[in-house]
């Protein structure tokens, strides 16, 4: 049984526990900072003039592949970016006649889109002489200005971004240009890519750090004279896909978005590796092959991605692009361990729901305290149930808020996250975000796959340590995806009978997709559920209240929308159980194996 597994474990000293996991994290949290801030000194010194002059650029007279670019582009991009008007991050800023890497930004998120270069794909979309022409004007001005030194700019995470965006759009930016402009453009390429090979280690780990390795392999590859660095940079490559790409396909930070991220790049650099006739490295290979099946778990029905640890948007172009090297074309899989989620599907209809633990610190700046919350789909109305998100653009006014567990269809305690956030300006500036503890240490999960309905329950401890309360979570989906039941237990974290009082208030939420338009029933217990297609669902507490509540959708391609959450409010003490449903109206069938016969059958789960 759960409360007596964690009972055990917290009858075990766990005043004292605590108080060795908050050293632990005080000095974890200590040297994360610590060595953030001797790298942000270490690139300051790397830019100064006085040292930079030992790194003049290595001789390179041609380059010999340009690998290709997944990402989509847009040739009326390349109109507005001619006449001067560059829109990045939603911010949007015209020349006037002076250089754009003159303007002042209107924010870092657009400095760090208008310095990666990213942008260079929509000029080679037009085609046409004259963007090819302010291509390199662009690039050249960029050498000029910026080629030396700029804080920005050449910091890791940037100077990936840019080097593959140069490399990727050699074709548009050399087509034409003359032999000078040629060995300007080769000279500066080579000396970011040996920057770029003394301080790589110094990215931010996860995706920044994993672009930044990316690159040097493109490089080495790519760029005549490099060979010699083919086999030092498929070494790296290969240690830093072990350290973040899971044995299940997902990405350590558990961000779903991450996948997309790092396969836009992998797979053209595979690629890369057969033009030049070599190998790829078997972690490479390996990675790719594990990550593809993930892009099919975390799809719902109508193929948009599920929104937990990060995940804003689903572009649905690249998304489409990635999922045509996908060879096998199987059913997405139905758990995934390692990373941490369990996706029921039944009928069309789609749950997708986090089981994980509290990422590990330097792994945790974008998490999100969402643990048990889920989504919920199904093939006709498409998203029902959903998680806040992030939005497109403007993360950083959002980014807090969304990370909050009251953010997601999940349970909170007091008002509180089930994880704690270090939200200091020291943090932020120098790591570049928030580092999350003191969540969720143990999760039990347990699936039983039935011929007629789908059962998972889990269980987590993020609010033992301060209400001594544990929080689990039945799901039954049946197989025919007309109906979806729901518990919510509280128990004891000591092992005792009932959840101490006085600080025991709690809220399951459940915020809804813009495009439901829910109803709330006379009785006070129910909400009928309309999505844009007409078709009805029911949502039921039993003889709980269920209130209707402002949320905000952010992961909405237009930005930030207004929603509604369905919220049962209670106190754990006097109502320790919360059953909940959510039905199809008017089903043709459903399986007759209910919630009551589930809770009589099944085990209490051993953490």
């Amino acid at each position: 049984m759960v409360r007596r597994a964690l009972g055990n474990r917290a009858n075990r000293g766990a005043s004292a526990s605590m108080s060795r996991v908050s050293v632990a994290n005080n000095a974890k949290l200590s040297w994360l900072l610590l060595r953030g801030g001797l790298r942000r000194v270490a690139g300051r010194l790397n830019g100064h003039p006085l040292l930079r002059w030992p790194l003049p650029p290595l001789k390179a007279d041609r380059l010999l592949i340009a690998p290709p670019d997944l990402r989509t582009a847009d040739a009326t991009r390349a109109t507005e970016i001619y006449s001067g008007r560059f829109a990045f991050a939603g911010k949007v800023v015209v020349c006037d006649g002076r250089s754009i890497f003159e303007m002042e930004p209107p924010s870092e998120e657009w400095a760090r889109e208008l310095l990666g270069f990213s942008w260079l794909r929509h000029m080679r979309a037009a085609e046409s002489v004259i963007t090819r022409a302010n291509a390199r004007a662009l690039v050249d001005e960029w050498i000029s200005l910026q080629g030396s030194w700029h804080p920005l700019a050449w910091r890791p995470d940037v100077l990936s971004r840019r080097i593959i965006s140069w490399l990727s759009q050699a074709t548009l930016v050399l087509q034409d240009a003359d032999a000078r402009f040629y060995r300007r453009f080769l000279r500066s390429l080579v000396r970011q890519v040996r920057y770029l090979r003394y301080t790589a280690r110094d990215a931010r780990r996860g995706v920044a750090r994993l672009r930044a390795e990316i690159t040097l392999s493109y490089a080495a590859l790519c760029i005549a004279g490099q060979a010699r660095h083919i086999k030092s940079a498929s070494a790296h490559l290969s240690k830093e896909l072990e350290r973040q790409i899971l044995p299940d396909g997902g990405h350590a930070s558990r961000d779903p978005g991450a996948i997309i991220e790092a396969l836009l790049e992998l797979l053209p650099l595979r690629q890369v590796f057969a033009a030049r006739n070599l190998v790829p490295p078997q972690a490479l290979l390996n990675a790719t092959d594990r990550m593809m099946p993930m892009l099919r778990f975390f799809r719902h029905s109508e193929g948009t991605f599920a929104h937990f640890n990060g995940m804003g948007p689903t572009p649905v172009d690249l998304l489409m692009t990635l999922l045509a090297y996908d060879e096998t074309h199987g059913a997405p899989l139905s758990s995934a361990p390692y990373s941490a989620y369990q996706r029921l599907e039944g009928g069309g209809s789609v749950l997708i729901m986090d089981t994980g633990r509290t990422p590990p610190l330097d792994m945790s700046l974008e998490a999100h305290a969402g643990c048990l919350s889920f989504e919920f789909s199904s093939p006709k109305a498409s998203l029902i149930v959903v998680n806040c998100g992030l939005p497109p653009t403007g993360r950083d006014d959002w980014r807090q808020l969304a990370r909050s567990t009251a953010a997601h269809s999940t349970v909170t305690f007091n008002e509180t996250s089930s994880a704690r956030f270090v939200e200091t300006a020291a943090f932020r500036r120098v790591l570049g975000g928030s580092p999350m503890f003191r969540g969720s240490t143990h999760v039990a999960v347990t699936r039983d796959d039935r011929p007629d309905a789908i059962v998972v329950r889990a269980a987590h401890d993020g609010y033992a340590d301060r209400y001594g309360v544990l929080h689990e979570r039945t799901v039954v989906l049946t197989a025919d995806g007309t109906r979806l039941e729901g518990e919510d237990l509280f128990l004891a974290a000591d092992g005792g009978p009932q959840v101490r009082g006085g600080h025991d208030q709690f809220a399951v939420r459940f915020h809804l997709h813009p495009s439901i338009k829910a109803t709330r029933l006379t009785d006070g217990h129910g909400v009928m559920l309309m999505a844009a297609n007409k078709e009805v669902w029911t949502f039921s507490a039993g003889e709980a209240r269920v209130d209707l509540e402002d949320s905000v959708y952010l992961a909405g391609t237009e930005g930030p929308r207004r929603t509604v959450q369905m919220v049962i409010h209670g106190r754990a003490r006097a109502n320790p159980r919360v059953l909940w449903s959510f039905q199809l109206a008017n089903p043709a069938a459903f399986a007759a194996a209910g919630m009551r016969r589930v809770r009589e059958e099944e085990p209490r789960l051993p953490l």
